[in-house]
């Protein structure tokens, strides 16, 4: 499914259509709305920060397992636009988190399962993880003092010692919840784009 607002094209995947559809048909669409929830605020901090810098994408492709900003103008950016780019998301989602968690506080339970899925959603971002938000920063940063190549190599073997205990303990969850797979199927899918070299600055 396509579409353009604001100047931007967007793709949306029929997959994730697919996938909410049968969160409706399962009764679990209240946890996949929170999980949605979450991810537009974190992208929607992106887009606000690339604004702010005067750096708007040209494309965003929304698919089953991430949303993707092209955005050519990029590499024109200085260090601190792109830190203050990639930092915004993960920012805006913790500050979303503790507005919610205050708010539960005061008698709103029902935002409880919006504020955890804006925490997870900004500590999952914040692994050192070339395709994630973590792994741009250490990208942009080790760049200032090493080439390229040293950078990429430092980030995957930093990722690579910090998914392992990760999958241990989705093994764990797994075998103690019988059911919840959720964190081991992140790790794989981490671990797959390692391996597969789906590693890129963007």
């Amino acid at each position: 499914m396509k579409f353009r607002l604001l100047n931007i094209d967007f793709t949306v995947s029929y997959s994730l259509i697919c996938l909410g559809a049968i969160c409706v048909i399962l009764n679990i669409f209240l946890g996949f709305l929170c999980c949605i929830m979450a991810v537009i605020i974190h992208e929607c901090g992106h887009l606000f920060a690339m604004l702010i810098c005067k750096s708007p994408p040209g494309k965003i492709k929304i698919s089953l397992f991430e949303i993707k900003i092209i955005n050519s103008s990029r590499q024109l950016n200085t260090t601190r636009q792109n830190i203050f780019i990639i930092f915004f998301g993960p920012l805006v989602n913790f500050i979303c988190f503790i507005l919610f968690y205050l708010l539960y506080l005061c008698n709103s339970e029902f935002l409880l399962p919006i504020a955890m899925a804006n925490l997870c959603t900004g500590l999952f971002n914040m692994l050192p993880v070339m395709s994630l938000d973590g792994g741009q920063l250490m990208y942009v940063i080790l760049c200032g003092k090493f080439s390229e190549k040293s950078a990429e190599r430092i980030i995957n073997i930093t990722a690579l010692i910090i998914l392992f205990p990760l999958t241990v303990l989705g093994f764990t969850v797994l075998l103690n919840s019988k059911y919840n797979f959720s964190l081991l199927f992140v790790c794989a899918y981490l671990i797959a784009s390692l391996l597969c070299k789906n590693n890129r600055y963007y």
